[in-house]
């Protein structure tokens, strides 16, 4: 099973059928990703399953159904256990980016981490889960897949908010403030921390 989010409702992808209480069900092989998704925004369901037999096909299947988008990201602590967090369209979330160029996805979340905060020094302890989620550029629906990795880092000079990427903070929360933060974050964000 896999969730996909579109803003924070799911679509999750399984081969179980299961009875329509609060969400909506669509065979994956015929489904209209666009109807999909307007049904996300425009009724009250809860969530919509996209079915298919064989659980080994699901996510491949799905993103054939829309252009993909990847990035790498990190769950970076400080030596006082505190996590990186960024400000951005007025949500708390974690930093992220895209692949550019031969690098490796590893190298992709150091990258965007140390351009979107100005933290240095990062090393990757373990991989997190890969989130997913539906978004709109330019007009057109795009799926992006995030794969996130824990890290850590000793450093403690200032932070810098990548204002061209519409960062406008940059901040260590410790275990309460980061509880506070996912109250103004993403469904995908809250599964990471």
């Amino acid at each position: 099973m896999y969730t996909i989010y579109v803003g924070d409702k799911p679509i999750i992808l399984t081969s179980e059928i299961q009875k329509e209480t609060d969400f909506k069900s669509y065979l994956l092989k015929s489904v209209n990703i666009g109807k999909v998704i307007k049904t996300l925004n425009k009724t009250d369901f809860q969530a919509v399953h996209l079915i298919h037999k064989n659980p080994d096909k699901l996510l491949k299947k799905f993103l054939k159904l829309l252009p993909n988008v990847v990035a790498g990201g990190g769950k970076v602590y400080n030596t006082n256990n505190e996590i990186l967090f960024i400000y951005r369209n007025d949500k708390w979330d974690l930093p992220k980016g895209k692949i550019e160029h031969k690098e490796t996805i590893e190298e992709t979340a150091i990258r965007e981490v140390e351009e979107e905060t100005g933290v240095k020094g990062l090393e990757i302890t373990k991989p997190l889960p890969t989130t997913y989620h539906i978004f709109k550029r330019n007009g057109k629906h795009k799926i992006k897949v995030t794969y996130w990795f824990e890290m850590k880092t000793e450093f403690e000079g200032k932070l810098y908010p990548q204002i061209k990427e519409g960062i406008t903070k940059v901040e260590w929360l410790d275990e309460k403030a980061s509880k506070k933060a996912l109250e103004n974050s993403y469904a995908n964000i809250k599964i990471l921390v």
